[in-house]
Protein backbone atom coordinates (compact mmCIF):
# COMPACT_ATOMS: atom_id res chain seq x y z
CA UNK A 1 0.00 0.00 0.00
CA UNK A 2 2.75 2.46 0.97
CA UNK A 3 4.73 1.77 -2.21
CA UNK A 4 1.77 2.47 -4.48
CA UNK A 5 1.00 5.66 -2.53
CA UNK A 6 4.59 6.87 -3.02
CA UNK A 7 4.50 5.94 -6.69
CA UNK A 8 1.45 8.20 -7.16
CA UNK A 9 2.56 11.01 -4.83
CA UNK A 10 6.05 11.66 -6.24
CA UNK A 11 4.90 12.57 -9.80
CA UNK A 12 2.26 14.93 -8.38
CA UNK A 13 4.90 16.66 -6.23
CA UNK A 14 7.18 17.11 -9.22
CA UNK A 15 4.38 18.50 -11.38
CA UNK A 16 3.23 20.74 -8.53
CA UNK A 17 6.60 22.51 -8.52
CA UNK A 18 6.31 23.26 -12.23
CA UNK A 19 2.82 24.67 -11.72
CA UNK A 20 3.72 26.96 -8.82
CA UNK A 21 4.68 30.59 -9.45
CA UNK A 22 8.26 31.21 -8.37
CA UNK A 23 9.54 34.54 -7.09
CA UNK A 24 13.12 35.73 -7.53
CA UNK A 25 14.98 38.84 -6.39
CA UNK A 26 17.09 40.32 -9.18
CA UNK A 27 19.80 42.65 -7.89
CA UNK A 28 22.51 44.48 -9.77
CA UNK A 29 26.05 43.34 -9.14
CA UNK A 30 28.36 46.34 -9.75
CA UNK A 31 31.39 46.29 -11.98
CA UNK A 32 34.96 46.34 -10.76
CA UNK A 33 37.79 48.57 -12.06
CA UNK A 34 35.65 51.68 -12.46
CA UNK A 35 37.40 54.68 -13.99
CA UNK A 36 36.40 58.15 -12.81
CA UNK A 37 35.37 60.42 -15.71
CA UNK A 38 37.32 63.70 -15.79
CA UNK A 39 35.01 66.63 -14.98
CA UNK A 40 32.16 64.41 -13.80
CA UNK A 41 32.22 65.88 -10.28
CA UNK A 42 30.91 69.19 -11.67
CA UNK A 43 27.83 67.56 -13.26
CA UNK A 44 24.58 66.90 -11.38
CA UNK A 45 22.54 64.01 -12.73
CA UNK A 46 19.04 62.84 -11.86
CA UNK A 47 18.19 59.27 -12.93
CA UNK A 48 14.56 58.36 -13.60
CA UNK A 49 13.26 54.92 -14.57
CA UNK A 50 10.20 53.78 -16.49
CA UNK A 51 8.84 50.35 -17.37
CA UNK A 52 7.92 50.37 -21.07
CA UNK A 53 7.61 46.60 -21.51
CA UNK A 54 4.60 45.65 -23.60
CA UNK A 55 5.18 41.89 -23.48
CA UNK A 56 5.82 39.85 -20.31
CA UNK A 57 5.39 42.83 -17.98
CA UNK A 58 4.01 40.53 -15.29
CA UNK A 59 6.98 38.13 -15.25
CA UNK A 60 10.65 37.72 -16.14
CA UNK A 61 10.52 34.07 -17.21
CA UNK A 62 8.39 30.92 -17.10
CA UNK A 63 9.15 27.39 -16.02
CA UNK A 64 9.10 24.78 -18.77
CA UNK A 65 8.51 21.06 -18.74
CA UNK A 66 10.67 18.48 -20.54
CA UNK A 67 8.72 19.04 -23.76
CA UNK A 68 9.44 22.78 -23.82
CA UNK A 69 5.90 23.77 -22.83
CA UNK A 70 5.58 26.84 -20.60
CA UNK A 71 4.34 26.14 -17.11
CA UNK A 72 4.17 28.53 -14.13
CA UNK A 73 5.51 32.09 -14.34
CA UNK A 74 8.70 33.26 -12.68
CA UNK A 75 8.23 36.78 -11.32
CA UNK A 76 10.57 39.34 -9.85
CA UNK A 77 9.81 40.45 -6.29
CA UNK A 78 11.43 43.81 -7.02
CA UNK A 79 10.55 46.43 -9.64
CA UNK A 80 12.94 45.51 -12.47
CA UNK A 81 12.75 48.94 -14.17
CA UNK A 82 13.58 50.64 -10.87
CA UNK A 83 16.46 48.23 -10.32
CA UNK A 84 17.89 49.16 -13.74
CA UNK A 85 17.53 52.86 -12.87
CA UNK A 86 19.29 52.36 -9.54
CA UNK A 87 22.06 50.39 -11.27
CA UNK A 88 22.66 53.18 -13.81
CA UNK A 89 22.66 55.77 -10.98
CA UNK A 90 25.12 53.62 -9.01
CA UNK A 91 27.51 53.41 -11.99
CA UNK A 92 27.28 57.13 -12.79
CA UNK A 93 27.97 58.05 -9.17
CA UNK A 94 30.96 55.70 -9.06
CA UNK A 95 32.33 57.41 -12.19
CA UNK A 96 32.19 60.76 -10.37
CA UNK A 97 28.85 62.26 -11.39
CA UNK A 98 26.83 63.83 -8.57
CA UNK A 99 23.27 62.55 -8.11
CA UNK A 100 20.53 65.11 -7.56
CA UNK A 101 17.97 67.37 -9.22
CA UNK A 102 18.60 70.54 -11.17
CA UNK A 103 21.10 69.26 -13.71
CA UNK A 104 20.92 66.69 -16.47
CA UNK A 105 18.16 64.08 -16.43
CA UNK A 106 18.92 60.50 -17.45
CA UNK A 107 15.80 58.51 -18.29
CA UNK A 108 16.18 54.73 -18.15
CA UNK A 109 13.39 52.95 -20.04
CA UNK A 110 13.04 49.18 -19.73
CA UNK A 111 11.84 47.81 -23.08
CA UNK A 112 12.58 44.09 -22.69
CA UNK A 113 14.00 41.85 -19.96
CA UNK A 114 13.20 38.14 -20.10
CA UNK A 115 14.72 34.71 -19.67
CA UNK A 116 13.75 31.82 -21.96
CA UNK A 117 14.71 28.22 -21.30
CA UNK A 118 16.07 26.24 -24.26
CA UNK A 119 15.85 22.46 -23.97
CA UNK A 120 18.69 20.26 -25.12
CA UNK A 121 19.17 16.51 -25.35
CA UNK A 122 20.95 16.01 -21.99
CA UNK A 123 20.72 19.53 -20.57
CA UNK A 124 19.36 22.94 -21.44
CA UNK A 125 20.27 26.62 -21.24
CA UNK A 126 18.73 29.62 -19.53
CA UNK A 127 18.97 32.43 -22.11
CA UNK A 128 18.27 35.95 -20.81
CA UNK A 129 18.23 39.15 -22.81
CA UNK A 130 17.14 42.73 -22.38
CA UNK A 131 16.84 46.11 -24.06
CA UNK A 132 17.15 49.50 -22.34
CA UNK A 133 16.64 52.96 -23.84
CA UNK A 134 18.67 55.78 -22.31
CA UNK A 135 17.86 59.42 -22.98
CA UNK A 136 19.55 62.48 -21.54
CA UNK A 137 18.03 65.94 -21.34
CA UNK A 138 19.52 69.17 -20.04
CA UNK A 139 17.97 71.32 -17.30
CA UNK A 140 15.76 73.07 -19.88
CA UNK A 141 14.31 69.71 -20.98
CA UNK A 142 16.06 69.61 -24.38
CA UNK A 143 17.23 66.18 -25.48
CA UNK A 144 21.02 65.90 -25.77
CA UNK A 145 21.45 62.12 -26.11
CA UNK A 146 19.43 58.98 -26.89
CA UNK A 147 20.54 55.38 -27.41
CA UNK A 148 19.37 51.79 -26.99
CA UNK A 149 21.49 49.18 -25.24
CA UNK A 150 20.93 45.48 -25.74
CA UNK A 151 22.59 42.64 -23.89
CA UNK A 152 22.15 39.16 -22.57
CA UNK A 153 23.63 36.12 -20.92
CA UNK A 154 23.41 32.35 -20.93
CA UNK A 155 23.45 29.99 -17.97
CA UNK A 156 24.54 26.85 -19.81
CA UNK A 157 24.04 23.14 -19.14
CA UNK A 158 21.19 23.37 -16.66
CA UNK A 159 18.95 20.49 -15.61
CA UNK A 160 15.88 22.43 -14.43
CA UNK A 161 13.91 25.30 -15.94
CA UNK A 162 13.68 26.89 -12.49
CA UNK A 163 13.71 30.31 -10.89
CA UNK A 164 17.25 29.77 -9.60
CA UNK A 165 18.60 29.22 -13.12
CA UNK A 166 16.56 32.11 -14.55
CA UNK A 167 17.91 34.30 -11.74
CA UNK A 168 21.53 33.51 -12.67
CA UNK A 169 20.99 34.31 -16.36
CA UNK A 170 18.97 37.49 -15.69
CA UNK A 171 21.51 38.81 -13.17
CA UNK A 172 24.32 38.32 -15.71
CA UNK A 173 22.21 39.95 -18.45
CA UNK A 174 21.55 42.98 -16.25
CA UNK A 175 25.28 43.34 -15.56
CA UNK A 176 26.01 43.07 -19.29
CA UNK A 177 23.51 45.80 -20.24
CA UNK A 178 24.42 48.22 -17.44
CA UNK A 179 28.11 47.66 -18.17
CA UNK A 180 27.57 48.73 -21.79
CA UNK A 181 25.73 51.85 -20.62
CA UNK A 182 28.43 52.73 -18.08
CA UNK A 183 31.27 52.31 -20.59
CA UNK A 184 29.67 54.42 -23.34
CA UNK A 185 32.02 57.37 -23.93
CA UNK A 186 29.35 59.20 -25.96
CA UNK A 187 27.01 59.07 -22.96
CA UNK A 188 29.81 60.51 -20.80
CA UNK A 189 30.33 63.32 -23.32
CA UNK A 190 26.61 64.12 -23.41
CA UNK A 191 26.53 64.38 -19.63
CA UNK A 192 29.61 66.60 -19.57
CA UNK A 193 28.31 69.04 -22.24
Amino acid sequence: MNKSFLALTIPFCLVGCALTTEKIDIKYQGRGNITVVDGANSVIVEVLSDDKRTVFKDRVSAKKNGYGMEMAPIVSVNDVAKTFGEAVAFELENMGFRLGAGGKTVKVELIRFYNDFKNGFFSGDAVADGLINISVSDNSGSSVFSRSYEGGAIEANIQLASGANAHKALTKAMSDIVGKIAQDKELHSALLR
